[in-house]
């Protein structure tokens, strides 16, 4: 999206193309997810407003801003097991793929449970293609986890040296379950607390604090400290309160 943005893709009419990406996270409803997609456009209001308002807002800024289309990052909090606005959620993202004077691409990226929703809804599925990633695989990806640390690391200029050993390896893909969004996400938010503490180094306790911090969990007994980390901590479980 970054390097779609980027290349200012001329439209028709000449201007600039560009794609908003939207990260969504607990229980949304219909009328948060069309402020929150109006935020994303840098259009911010009060959410007092109708909800035909905001998304009647939505499509203008979209139009007066180039936006072609929009990422819903986590999308599967939008949806919940068995509830009726599932249907609402779906055939609006319908809509805004065919929308008549102003229709938007749709890239929405989640769990795999979110593909199960997509897949109930058959003219949604018809206008999406799927795109599965497979989970890490130590043995076959181990090169690619190492890579995707430095490119990382790199960019903020934090040393990691130190840090990439086959045992963090383990650790890290086990405390994360094998997902590689769940990998980038920690990473990230390890690489940012880091830096701006002023060290300029990472370390495995550096991931232990995040990983606390993020699951709720005690930093002491954590897939990053303790010994028998592979059968002491259960990966599905894991995922359950990572997600």
């Amino acid at each position: 999206i970054q390097k779609f943005n980027e290349s200012e893709t001329l439209m028709p009419n000449g201007r600039p193309a560009k794609i908003v990406s939207c990260l969504l996270s607990g229980q949304v409803t219909f009328k948060d997810l069309g402020i929150k997609t109006l935020r994303a456009l840098g259009y911010d209001l009060h959410r007092t407003r109708t909800q035909e308002y905001i998304w009647k807002r939505v499509v203008d800024q979209a139009e007066r801003q180039g936006v072609i289309g929009v990422h819903y990052d986590e999308c599967q909090h939008v949806f919940i097991d068995g509830a009726k606005t599932n249907k609402i959620f779906l055939d609006s993202f319908k809509s805004m793929m065919k929308e008549r004077h102003w229709p938007m691409m749709l890239i929405l990226s989640g769990v795999p449970t979110l593909s199960n929703y997509i897949r109930s809804y058959e003219q949604l599925e018809k206008l999406l293609d799927p795109v599965h990633f497979d989970e890490i695989r130590l043995q076959r990806d181990s090169d690619q986890l190492v890579k995707l640390l430095y490119c990382y690391a790199d960019r903020v200029e934090m040393n990691i040296d130190e840090l990439v050993t086959p045992d963090f390896l383990a650790r890290l893909d086990h405390a994360c379950s094998h997902r590689w969004g769940l990998v980038i996400e920690l990473l990230i938010k390890t690489l940012v607390e880091v830096k701006l503490s002023g060290k300029n180094e990472l370390e495995v306790n550096d991931f232990a604090v995040q990983f606390a911090a993020k699951t709720g969990t005690l930093m002491r007994s954590s897939p990053f400290t303790a010994p028998d980390f592979l059968t002491a901590f259960d990966s599905q479980r894991l995922f359950e309160i990572n997600s």
